[in-house]
């Protein structure tokens, strides 16, 4: 629709990094008529242009779904036999199944110690404990770390992650 916010969200999600995306083209339970692969084509084509026009996700995967009936979500839905009996053309597999077929971006362990810092707690008997997300390299037990831009050094002591 003209004032949905999915432009904004995939610019957003590419801003933010993400390197992969998977779009759902969603209620197709209520395109006229129902289940319309003529529907489907028209908001394929309109992502993969804006796509273009951006520069980003060319290997963009679709998948007409509609969440409230649940078509193409955990089973192939029979509402859709276009999407199912084409493989030339489209997928013809489930949300469900797309999503177990990606593999985990590998994490650059080989380059230097990136941890941007979120918060730091100062507890008693402890000491001072920074928290925050390793993004690239290892952070190990008795590793000297290198605090920038304040130029401080010291020795990791611990590392726990969150619920572990």
């Amino acid at each position: 629709s003209k004032e949905g916010s999915t432009k904004e969200h995939m610019t957003l999600a590419n801003t933010l990094g993400v390197k992969r995306m998977i779009c759902c083209v969603n209620k197709m339970d209520v395109t006229t008529p129902p289940y319309a692969e003529a529907r489907f084509k028209e908001i394929q084509s309109e992502v993969k242009n804006y796509f273009k026009i951006k520069g980003f996700y060319k290997k963009a995967k679709f998948v007409p779904i509609s969440g409230w009936a649940g078509d193409n979500m955990l089973e192939l839905s029979s509402n859709m036999p276009w999407y199912i009996g084409n493989k030339k053309k489209y997928l013809g597999i489930t949300l469900v199944q797309l999503l177990d077929k990606l593999k985990p971006p590998k994490r650059p362990t080989d380059a230097a110690l990136r941890l941007p810092l979120q918060d730091v707690y100062k507890i008693q008997g402890i000491g001072t404990v920074p928290v925050g997300r390793v993004e690239t390299g290892v952070l190990k037990p008795g590793c000297l770390v290198h605090f920038s831009p304040v130029a401080k050094n010291a020795e990791c002591k611990s590392v726990e992650m969150h619920h572990e």
